[in-house]
């Protein structure tokens, strides 16, 4: 009989991606044994990042601070905006060391089944920024699924394609995959090969 704690955090831990149940308990375990390396140290990790983490204001990416890292980097491209569906795509074209512009994060794809439109997602908040003048590039990093795809041509329909170019990822990205589960040289080249989107 589990004490109702273990029960709890084992609980928690099923619902993290990758993890049913039975791999949850194994890690509760493993954390069980090593207290003092493994279980205080994450403790005092999760709870700093409870307190200090926050959603940059400019483009949606996670943070310590608003603006974020890459927003306040004045050593970036400010007029190339590169648009991904959630923060997980940013951080895969970050780890591809090859973009140099800034992002936007728009919170999930448009879904008539899920029932997400244009008002649940950042897309507003994009077109203000490219509204606001400077915007040369507004590339759209969206996976290639039915949803992804559709998102897209719905963002390049509401961008002034006459003062800013729009954009898709090209060749390397599988129809039906998603930027998170990429590799680096896939996404390297998908980023390189980009075109415009009509």
């Amino acid at each position: 009989m589990q004490n109702a704690s273990i029960d709890q955090l084992t609980q928690y831990l099923a619902k993290l991606p990758g993890l049913g149940p039975r791999s949850a308990r194994r890690v509760v375990l493993y954390l069980i044994k090593r207290q003092e390396g493994l279980l205080r140290p994450l403790i005092k990790a999760l709870d700093a990042v409870a307190k200090e983490i926050r959603t940059c204001a400019t483009c949606g990416n996670v943070d310590t601070n608003d603006p974020c890292g890459v927003c306040s980097d004045v050593k970036r491209d400010h007029k190339t905006i590169c648009v991904v569906e959630d923060v997980a795509d940013l951080w895969a074209l970050e780890r591809t060391g090859i973009f140099k512009g800034v992002y936007h994060v728009l919170g999930g794809t448009l879904s008539a089944l899920d029932g997400v439109g244009p008002d649940d997602l950042n897309i507003p908040g994009l077109v203000r920024r490219t509204e606001q003048g400077n915007v040369g590039e507004v590339v759209l990093a969206l996976s290639a699924t039915v949803d992804g795809q559709t998102t897209a041509h719905y963002i390049a329909e509401c961008i002034n394609r006459d003062a800013t170019e729009v954009t898709a990822l090209a060749h390397g990205v599988p129809v039906g995959g998603e930027l998170d589960y990429l590799d680096e040289g896939t996404l390297t080249t998908a980023l390189r090969a980009r075109r415009g989107v009509s």
